[in-house]
């Protein structure tokens, strides 16, 4: 297929270093957008008199329909392009162009992304700005860009989370679930996508169909990544005989594919392999090289898990091609270069393994700097410095510098120090925790005694503040102490001096002085000593959740609460309330 967007590549790269040079462009953005040529194989297409008065759904519907048959779906979208401009309808042509997006080539479509979202600008229509950066995030993540492509699904977020549009509202949904899953967040994720699918599911237009169908594929996917492989197939079932239901043929290799991938853990291999490869096809033939690679992975995995090395080894293989074109990888993809690396350990062949370990030291420095909020969680057999000295090792071996027993035993002795130092830790922290909580339970509160002030003492204590003033405002926190005032949730240092009819200044300074640690600081003690006690003295309690405990004490979260009683006593909360449990057997 050919389109005729190809001639006019020159002429846009040098548009485009023009408007580099000039921050009033914006309207020749514009006009970029509007003078590319149609779509379809003849140039200088006409809209024709049957399709003038069809409706832009009509068109779009279309479109949608024959996805896969390029030429027609290509025929359609110049209908529907040369009707918005004939109607002079710049919305509708944004539209028109994000459709063109899926049409045109790899090289084109940053152009057009970045065309989309300066023509939407022109319109100043809030849904319709944020349709358009929805597609400028869909195209990177769909190169895998994914810091990109938040970054836009967020902008996106700005201009629709006012709107009336709930479609949008929800697709960009499904879009954020998507990247949420990328990083690891999957309950996060399934909440999400438990929503979406409530909300496609009520509507019988195409654009929710797919909405619906993708939702139910994700939530089938997170179900696995949680481990829970029963309700994933489950999930893929129901979602296969709905795509089939919806004749929906793309969609259902790809829930093919999941659920083969599902199969794997569930440890059924051959149904594994039989599901991936039957779904493989298709998803190759969408350019999905992501999938694809993943696809390969599973397959190998398969074999290798049954013992069949020689039958896995061509698939990882394939996986490391992806890499070296794409520079695609994900932590689950990162064991493919540990397999490699064991096998040709295993098998004495120190070149491949040189070869395979910087492949895995590659593979890392993508994943480290794509994921460094993941990297706590990524289980890793071998760590940057441990790669590095497997590899000096094999490049010295190479050379004729032997040193494996030098290597092996201080491996040993790293690991051996390690242990007895975590060990240590562990047993160090534990003690210290006893001593912590028997000192909070042998304690008793005491009440803040109430002071008198004098001028002179107020004079030399240097706070420049009125006696009188002082002593107002150490009559007002008695009573905000008494009262149990400080329970209340959002109480800030501003309003709590307005309450006092004094201000924040004062108020902190008073507090530094004759309470001896800063506003935040003194209400958190105060909250904590109130749950210490309360725990302490009515058992009830000790069954409510960590949630139910900050609630009870004032604190907006969970974790604000759980730092605040560590600050103040030592010890989180969970181990003082096994410790009083314990004592109550």
């Amino acid at each position: 297929m050919t389109l005729y967007l190809f001639e006019y590549t020159m002429q846009i790269k040098k548009q485009q270093k023009f408007l580099m040079t000039n921050k009033s462009s914006i309207f020749l953005i514009l006009f970029l957008v509007l003078q590319f040529p149609v779509f379809s194989q003849q140039k200088g297409f006409y809209l024709p008199d049957s399709l003038k008065e069809k409706s832009y759904d009509y068109l779009n519907n279309k479109i949608d329909l024959y996805e896969e048959d390029t030429v027609r779906a290509l025929f359609y979208l110049d209908s529907y392009l040369s009707k918005a401009k004939l109607e002079n309808n710049l919305n509708e042509a944004v539209n028109a162009y994000s459709n063109a997006i899926f049409f045109v080539s790899d090289s084109l479509k940053p152009v057009y992304a970045d065309s989309i979202v300066a023509a939407a600008m022109m319109t100043n229509d809030a849904p319709v700005i944020g349709s358009a950066y929805i597609s400028k995030g869909n195209f990177y993540y769909s190169i895998k860009d994914y810091v990109q492509a938040l970054n836009f699904y967020l902008k996106a977020s700005d201009y629709i989370s006012n709107s009336n549009d709930n479609y949008l509202k929800y697709e960009l949904k499904y879009h954020i679930a998507g990247i949420k899953i990328h990083l690891g967040f999957n309950d996060e994720a399934l909440v999400l996508l438990k929503e979406c699918v409530d909300f496609f599911k009520k509507y019988d237009e195409y654009d929710y169909q797919r909405g619906y169908l993708n939702s139910l594929h994700s939530l089938g996917l997170v179900y696995n990544r949680l481990g829970k492989y029963d309700l994933s197939t489950e999930t893929n079932e129901f979602a296969l005989k709905e795509a089939k239901r919806l004749n929906v043929e793309l969609t259902q290799n790809y829930i093919v594919h999941s659920e083969g991938i599902n199969q794997y853990f569930k440890k059924n291999y051959s149904k594994a392999i039989q599901n991936i490869q039957q779904a493989l096809p298709a998803i190759i033939r969408n350019n999905d090289f992501a999938n694809e690679t993943v696809g390969y992975f599973y397959i190998g995995k398969c074999y290798w898990d049954q013992g069949q090395q020689e039958k896995a080894l061509p698939y990882f293989k394939k996986v490391d091609r992806v890499f070296s074109e794409k520079k695609y990888i994900r932590p689950d993809l990162r064991e493919n270069y540990e397999l490699l690396v064991g096998y040709y350990k295993e098998k004495g062949d120190v070149k491949n393994q040189l070869y395979y370990i910087n492949r895995l030291m590659k593979a890392d420095s993508v994943l480290n700097t794509n994921f460094k909020y993941m990297s706590g969680k990524i289980h890793k057999e071998y760590d940057t410095k441990a790669l590095r000295q497997a590899k000096q090792e094999i490049e010295k071996q190479l050379a004729g510098k032997e040193k494996t027993t030098l290597l092996l035993y201080f491996s040993l002795a790293v690991f051996f120090f390690l242990t007895l130092y975590f060990f240590y830790r562990y047993y160090s922290n534990q003690k210290l925790y006893r001593q912590k909580f028997e000192e909070l339970m042998g304690a008793e509160k005491e009440k803040p005694k109430a002071i008198v002030v004098e001028k002179e003492d107020e004079e030399k204590k240097g706070l420049d503040i009125n006696p009188d003033v002082v002593a107002l405002i150490l009559k007002e926190l008695e009573k905000f102490e008494n009262r149990k005032k400080f329970l209340e949730k959002d109480l800030t240092l501003v309003n709590l001096a307005s309450a006092f009819n004094t201000n924040s200044n004062y108020l902190s300074k008073v507090i530094n002085h004759y309470r001896n640690k800063n506003y935040n600081t003194y209400l958190n003690d105060l909250r904590i000593d109130y749950i210490v006690e309360l725990l302490k003295s009515q058992s009830r309690y000790r069954n409510y959740t960590i949630k139910a405990l900050a609630d009870e004490s004032g604190f907006s979260t969970p974790q604000h609460f759980s730092k605040a009683f560590f600050a103040s006593t030592g010890i989180y909360p969970s181990y003082f309330l096994n410790e009083l449990n314990k004592e109550q057997i």
